[in-house]
């Protein structure tokens, strides 16, 4: 993975030196299993047991970051929430509540031409405290600096290079120059840590809540059976639907629709209920809308 890839693993061996003691591993905290992710190797890697030389199996985290690139990971450029550098302040703070999102990129005509991104911490600073602004809206004078990566690069090369920079968004440029997707540091520490939940996030315990009558939304990964029961309506009894196959809400739309579908994408049951995919990630779907005709009624 070349020298970035080797000063992390030096990094990683100096924040760890080896020890003897049992506690070691223990005492491995969040930046560890970062730095450790780094270290180069196959599935397997050689440790010491009384003396001799073992082969242990490295967390899927470490093999991710070695193994999985930049196209991989990345949001496909259809479901990038961008906005033009000639966006007005009320137009600007409702894509900010609309989205749920503290980072947007900033664009000049098209996305193909970024500009930089802009942060809600900065928008809210410098306009959400005062009621009286003499000059005019800008967005870009609040812009922050985007990194544009090819799509091969090992994302483990480039959480080093966002660590390094300070930046926490960077843009995929193909070979044309273009925009290709998307991608936050966020992203890839979850390919290490797993998927991170913030206060903005549905609670983690609450499976699915009740928007209105017939209408919820829910975690992907809601057992299909619970939500059925709660619900008073069956999805899997229909002969298009193999209950025997699936165990989550996420894995019947997986199933209905043959692919992972995307953010907005609304798939229909043959039954008549629809789930459209309000969360989604390129690998996976997290959360969707039901509606339940029956329920409702």
């Amino acid at each position: 993975m070349g020298d970035d890839t080797d000063d992390c693993s030096n990094a990683a061996q100096r924040a760890h030196p080896e020890t003897d003691s049992p506690e070691a591993g223990e005492k491995t905290g969040f930046l560890g299993r970062i730095l450790e992710a780094f270290a180069p190797g196959d599935e397997t890697a050689p440790a010491q047991t009384n003396g001799q030389a073992v082969m242990v199996e490295q967390p899927r985290g470490m093999i991710n970051l070695r193994r999985m690139r930049v196209e991989d990971v990345a949001i496909p450029t259809a479901e990038i929430v961008a906005v033009p550098g000639t966006i007005t302040l009320d137009e600007l703070v409702a894509i900010f509540r609309e989205s749920g999102m503290t980072r947007i990129p900033v664009y000049d005509g098209t996305l193909d031409t970024p500009l930089g991104f802009v942060h809600l911490k900065d928008l809210a600073l410098t306009y959400g405290f005062s009621c009286d602004q003499e000059t005019a809206f800008d967005v870009t004078a609040m812009l922050r600096p985007l990194l544009f990566v090819p799509p091969s690069m090992p994302i483990g090369v480039l959480l080093t290079k966002m660590q390094t920079e300070r930046r926490h968004m960077a843009l995929v440029i193909d070979e044309y120059g273009g925009v290709d997707g998307l991608l936050t540091i966020e992203d890839l520490i979850e390919q290490v840590v797993g998927e991170i939940e913030d206060e903005h996030d549905t609670d983690e315990d609450q499976l699915w809540v009740k928007e209105k009558p017939g209408v919820y939304i829910a975690q992907a990964r809601a057992p299909l059976d619970e939500f059925e029961a709660a619900v008073g309506r069956s999805l899997t009894s229909h002969e298009d639907v193999d209950e025997e196959e699936i165990d989550t809400l996420g894995g019947l739309v997986f199933m209905l629709s043959g692919r992972v579908p995307t953010r907005g994408e609304v798939v229909v049951h043959p039954d008549g209920a629809e789930f459209e995919v309000i969360d989604a990630d390129p690998r996976r779907i997290k959360r969707l809308r039901v509606r339940v005709p029956d329920a409702a009624e």
